[in-house]
């Protein structure tokens, strides 16, 4: 069954093929939204809201693959499952390519579209739940002092801290210092968690900020 805080926005030109994909899922439990234009999509889409979206790959204007390169050009994560009235094996590994769940040949199955709604949710929640993720050890790095950060750098690319100090022209000592309160800020105990954290936040050993 479907769940009431995820959406499925259907996106197709042909009013037919809306109603008839809004009844499946409606009698699956999803909420939808329906449009018949991409730009009418892309003008209400909310990407705080949780949900995938349903493009028809055919549609006049702005086409499905336009409107997936759109969504990811202003940093819209939704997961997109295709629909098209034809098998075209290069689009659909364009679209695989971009990050698409799926992409499905017309008249889709009930069971394909649902399997495929249920991986794009799963894959929404996860997404979803790595930038909460994410922001919060953004917002721990942001605490650190610049040379506390600097260490960091120095820490996560394997660095002792008799060479860090080298680089930094201080003594080690004081590098110690640094390190345990970086560890402590960041609420770590191992440079092995330090440097997944680290990742995690798009840091990298030899970026400096």
């Amino acid at each position: 069954m479907g769940d009431s805080t995820f959406i499925v926005y259907l996106v197709d030109d042909d009013t037919s093929v809306l109603k008839a994909l809004s009844r499946l899922l409606y009698a699956n439990g999803y909420d939808i939204q329906p449009f018949s234009s991409a730009q009418d999509f892309l003008d209400h889409d909310d990407p705080a809201i949780p949900g995938c979206a349903v493009l028809d790959v055919a549609m006049p204007d702005l086409d499905g693959l336009a409107l997936q390169n759109a969504l990811i050009a202003r940093g819209d994560q939704r997961p997109i499952i295709f629909l098209t009235g034809k098998g075209d094996i290069s689009t659909s590994v364009r679209a695989m390519k971009a990050g698409a769940v799926d992409f499905l040949t017309k008249p889709v199955t009930e069971a394909l579209l649902l399997d495929a709604i249920h991986r794009a949710r799963e894959a929404d929640k996860s997404s979803r739940q790595l930038r909460v993720e994410v922001a919060a050890i953004q917002a721990r790095i942001a605490t650190l002092t610049p040379r506390q950060y600097e260490v960091l750098l120095h820490v996560i690319a394997g660095r002792l801290n008799k060479q860090i100090a080298g680089d930094m022209g201080t003594v080690e000592k004081t590098i110690k210092v640094h390190r345990g309160r970086v560890m402590e800020k960041l609420g770590v105990r191992t440079v092995a968690d330090l440097v997944r954290l680290a990742e995690k936040a798009g840091i990298s050993a030899w970026t400096k900020s």
